[in-house]
């Protein structure tokens, strides 16, 4: 097995041990990065200097004998939303293209005190704010299985390069679905932590977060495997007081029930059979290994999927639509102004109404979880969805909307969620999706690796070419 297969608990293991050197890693990392990347474009910079003189440094530490963090030599990618000392923070937009990051956010300070070796910077479309992965600034990203197929957004870039073998592991953001919908688009593993649980600090952010980034928005791990979704939690939430939001919470809960509540199909969706087929047969994996699993319907479930349009598009109105025409992103703007058109915009009344509705199904939704701890259901209604398909005027913009509806509970509640990958359908790997309680990951990643077991680790691939 060539090193840029491996997982980052693998490699971390044989850095160690003296099995390899971290500069063997990166080496090989970054000629799989300059093989791999031009099919894909998921690294919008290649970090190659800085990256083999931080193995270098991280061989000499061991050869010293020094304490070795967790991550020591393994090469991981940031996306180009976190602030990285030296690097962009470009957000995809092209009149950040300069903003470099004079230190680094909270997240890739975690990654560095962990012994991380930083390879590139991965894509995002303009602002974070699609489910597609496209932007002025740096063009296309392509899902490595298939070019027609979306490498999701806006994560994509992570994901991309994850499945293709380009680093160990990724930092992904999610505020809507960012980290679960890539890893179901790429066939990789994804967790989106409980609010609260990654501290969330970019030092050149112009001003403070608004509601939706304190309640909804997340960075979190992408990888190739559960396992290092386990070790890449474990770094990236360790502690930062800059942060208000952020809880120094255990990793590992109290016992809780092995019960999980399984939902194919969610009530007044249309849902393809194979969507739905997955769900059950992670649901029969899970049953072999012991869990009582049930089908039944999370209660008020489109209510929670809705409240993201109620609580959400009145900031995306407030902060970012007027600098829409600065922006200068075509596809972000006509996605915006179709999702802001065909849901409407709650005014104040209805915002604080929202807030408490908001209040109201998480203490419905906690008291589900008291029996069911474990929710099992799809990603999405559809296996896939085409390329671009947002940027097809309304119906595509509303296509896309509804093809990630099933990503907005867990930022709407502030709750957990993972994506695993299960099967696959017309060559396309789907993951299903996992919610739990807040800062419950843990029965999150218990029940992840039970269907990764029975399922196989789907990634890494050669790139297809259209």
């Amino acid at each position: 097995m060539e090193l840029w297969q491996r997982d980052a608990t693998g490699l971390a293991g044989l850095i160690r041990k003296g099995e390899v050197s971290a500069l063997e890693v990166t080496r090989n990392q970054l000629e799989r990065l300059e093989t791999a990347n031009p099919a894909i474009n998921a690294i919008s910079r290649v970090l190659a200097d800085e990256a083999l003189a931080q193995a270098r440094e991280a061989d000499d530490a061991r050869a010293r004998g020094e304490p070795l963090g967790p991550l020591h030599g393994v090469p991981v990618t940031t996306k180009v939303t976190a602030d990285h000392r030296g690097c962009a923070t470009d957000a995809g937009i092209v009149f950040r293209k300069d903003d470099i990051a004079a230190e680094d956010g909270a997240v890739v300070a975690n990654l560095r005190r962990a012994g991380a070796i930083f390879i590139g910077r991965t894509t995002s479309p303009a602002s974070a704010m699609r489910a597609m992965t496209s932007s002025v600034l740096h063009g296309q990203t392509l899902n490595p299985w298939n070019p027609d197929v979306t490498c999701g957004g806006s994560s994509g870039g992570a994901g991309a390069a994850t499945a293709a073998g380009i680093g160990a592991l990724a930092l992904g953001s999610d505020i809507g679905g960012s980290i679960r919908w890539p890893a179901h688009c790429n066939g990789i593993v994804g967790l989106r932590p409980t609010v609260g649980r990654v501290p969330s600090v970019n030092p050149s952010r112009p001003g403070p977060r608004m509601h939706s980034g304190q309640t909804m928005a997340v960075e979190g791990p992408m990888a190739r495997s559960v396992r290092d979704l386990r070790l890449g939690l474990e770094v990236m939430s360790q502690g930062d007081h800059r942060d208000g939001v952020w809880v120094p919470a255990p990793l590992v809960g109290p016992a809780a029930k092995k019960r999980v509540a399984l939902m194919p199909a969610p009530a007044g969706y249309d849902v393809h059979p194979a969507c739905s087929e997955a769900v059950r047969q992670a649901g029969r994996h899970l049953a072999e290994a012991g869990y009582e699993v049930e089908e039944i319907e999370v209660p008020e479930f489109r209510k929670a999927a809705e409240l993201w349009d109620v609580i959400g598009l009145p900031q995306l109105n407030l902060n970012l639509v007027p600098a829409l025409k600065r922006i200068a992103d075509p596809a972000l703007s006509d996605f915006v102004t179709h999702w802001i058109e065909a849901k409407g915009l709650a005014d104040l009344t209805g915002f604080i109404l929202g807030l408490a509705e908001r209040d109201r199904l998480l203490t419905v939704w906690n008291q589900f979880m008291e029996s069911f701890p474990v929710i099992l259901l799809p990603n999405c209604p559809s296996p896939f969805l085409e390329t671009e398909l947002d940027t097809r005027g309304r119906e595509g913009a509303l296509a896309t909307l509804d093809g990630i509806r099933f990503q907005f509970p867990c930022p709407v509640l502030g709750l957990p969620g993972l994506s695993v990958p299960v099967g696959l359908f017309g060559g396309q790997p789907m993951g299903v999706q996992m919610i739990s309680r807040r800062f419950r990951e843990d029965l999150l990643l218990e029940a992840a690796e039970v269907v990764e077991a029975r399922e196989g680790i789907f990634t890494p691939i050669d790139p297809v070419t259209g």
